[in-house]
Order: structure tokens, then sequence, then C-alpha cells
């Protein structure tokens, strides 16, 4: 019998430790996952000489804003959490490895995504499924954090269009032009469900809580004519929609962590 050997011509390394609350509880798997495992499969690429390797970063590598402006790819780096900068981390050895190896490495940081299958400890998804157990909204501080929120869909044709046509050794930044404060988006998802604002329950900020992240894609717009499809209010009526239709995957979750609906 023959054996069939599959090879690897490309790399685009999405896997990591998100989640910046964990971060801040433990670091550790922040840094053993996104900059050793990051540092691993760069000097695999190196030794299999990978023709492409895209490494998916995040926006909060480049920190915080203040209420004018955007980043562009030429922001410096100012990572504020553990997570953030263990991104920040990963893509400097991944430049690196371009520069010391010449591996073809791409570059994308993109902002927050939201949309079906996102796990239930981010945001959108936690505020929904606390709705739908008539549970409190938990928001950090005066909730006035503002994010640029992207549909994953979005994100991904971004992606496509980069792993076809960027150029090797740059940046590409990925936006949804849709920057709206955490409390706008507890209070849309509330009205959706007819729910009273009062469902809203401030708590204590986060340490180290950054501020403002926006996008300026503008280079991926003119060099690759990608441009996001989805209105953030629609996209979130669909994300709303899917979640009430699979609720049993997010109980799934729930019953593998030993946690109930309300547990985070």
């Amino acid at each position: 019998m023959e054996l069939q050997v599959s090879f690897v011509d490309e790399i685009i390394h999405f896997a990591a430790e998100s989640h910046v609350d964990r971060s801040i509880l433990d670091a550790s798997p922040f840094i053993h996952t996104n900059v050793k495992g990051t540092q691993v499969l760069l000097d695999c690429a190196v030794k299999y000489k990978i023709s492409k390797f895209i490494q998916i970063s995040t926006d909060e590598v480049y920190g915080s804003l203040g209420p004018e402006g955007k980043f562009s790819e030429t922001s410096p780096l100012s990572p504020n959490s553990p997570y953030s900068a263990s991104k920040a981390a990963g893509d400097l050895l991944a430049l690196a490895y371009h520069h010391t190896f010449g591996l073809p490495v791409i570059i994308t940081r993109c902002s927050n995504n939201y949309g079906p299958f996102q796990y239930p400890e981010k945001l959108i998804p936690l505020f929904i499924s606390n709705i739908l157990h008539d549970r409190p909204v938990p928001v950090y501080g005066d909730g006035c954090q503002i994010r640029d929120w992207i549909h994953v869909d979005d994100h991904c044709d971004a992606i496509l269009e980069i792993w076809k046509r960027g150029r090797v050794g740059e940046v590409y930044n990925i936006g949804g032009d849709a920057e709206r404060t955490n409390l706008y988006i507890a209070r849309f998802l509330l009205d959706y469900f007819g729910k009273p604002h009062s469902y809203i329950q401030f708590v204590q900020d986060r340490p180290g809580h950054d501020r403002r992240y926006a996008i300026n894609f503008s280079k991926l717009q003119h060099e690759l004519g990608w441009s996001p499809r989805f209105n953030l209010e629609d996209g979130l009526v669909k994300t709303i929609e899917w979640y009430i239709a699979n609720q049993q995957w997010i109980q799934a979750i729930y019953n593998r962590s030993g946690k109930s609906s309300s547990g985070l």
C-alpha cells in the first residue's frame, strides 16, 4: 500500500489565546501559545520552506487611542494587557523571521470581531446569553469604551484577499468602520429583546482597560479593493438570530467547563 503524504505550502496562523480578562488572571497560557507557539510555527516554516506565512493579529497591539485619530499600519506598538503584549511579541517574531531568514511573512491586525460561533465569554455572546436567561448584563466601568466592530465573515474575506494578493513583508489593518461604545451594544441587544435598560449592571472596570480603538484600513482598500460588507446593526440582528437558534451550542460549552449559563 502506497503511503500518501500531504505537504503544507502556506500557513495562515490564527491560533491564539485571545481573552483579555483571562490574560490578566494568568498570563502564562498567553505567552505559551501566542509567543512560544508562534516561534515553533515560524521555525517549522523556515525549515520546510513555506511559501507564505500570514500572522493573524489584533488592533490591540497598538494600545489605546484618545478621542481622535485612528490606528494605521505605522502606528507604534504599545500593548497594555498581557494578551496584547503576547500578540505584539508574536508579530515582532514574525517580522524578525522575515528579515533574518527571508520568510515570506504578512501580518494582519483586525478590530473586534462578532458573529456566529463566538465563544460565550466574549462581550456580545455573553450579553445575548444573559438576556436570554433574564440575567443582568455586566458592563465594565461607565461603558463608554469604544471598539470598531467587524463581522467575522468580513474579516475572513479580508484575509482571503490578503492571502491571494497581499505584499510580503507588509502589515494590513482590517476594520469594520463601526465604532460603538460597549454601552451602545448592550442597549441595542436589550432593545431587540424588548428588555429594559435596567438590565445593565455597571461593574468595576478591569485593570488597564483601553478606552478606544479605531482602525484606518485604507491601505487594504486601496491595494486590494476590500471593504466591509456588513452594516453593524444588520450584522448584530443576524448574530442574535443565530444564538437564539443555537442555544444548545452555548449550553454544551458551559457543560464542558462546569459552569452554568450564568457562570461567566
